[in-house]
């Protein structure tokens, strides 16, 4: 809210990052309406369907799913997460213990080992649907999503 209500206050304003320009003496039920407005966005924006394509594969952050040729692949949640940690960073490499701290989260007790055993299941979930290798393993340096 401003007493400002140059245009070249307002452009500056939008520049500076403002979402919107409301100008003072202002309408309480205007600003109650604008305020309205910005959050139902907002709702829109949280609950719009993230989906990545690899190929034949699709992934739905969303609705947590993995398909390969329109096929459903069974994850477990476990599972489900590895994989949206590697896909949404496709090309970086992550190790075991990177991994085990993001999914497990860093307060979670247990060995990173885990993480071989959830990427093996992976694989084979995987290799079930498709000839193509989705996870690269990185020798000495742990796991990278392949394209």
């Amino acid at each position: 809210m401003t007493a400002r209500v140059e245009s070249a206050d307002k452009i500056i304003g939008f520049q500076a990052g403002a979402d919107d320009y409301i100008i003072k003496p202002f309408d309480l039920d205007e600003l109650g309406a604008r305020v309205a407005a910005h959050l139902r966005r907002e709702q829109r924006h949280r609950n719009k369907a993230t989906i990545r394509f690899f190929g034949e594969l699709t992934i739905d952050y969303s609705a947590r799913t993995v398909t390969v040729a329109g096929e459903p692949v069974s994850l477990s949640k476990r599972e489900f997460d590895i994989v949206e940690v590697l896909s949404l960073n496709a090309g970086q490499v992550f190790d075991r213990e990177r991994i085990y701290e993001t999914v497990w989260e860093l307060d979670s007790e247990g060995n990173s080992d885990t993480v071989m055993e959830h990427i093996r299941k992976i694989r084979a979930k995987l290799a079930a649907c498709t000839l193509h290798s989705y996870i690269d393993t990185v020798w000495v340096c742990g796991y990278r999503w392949n394209v």
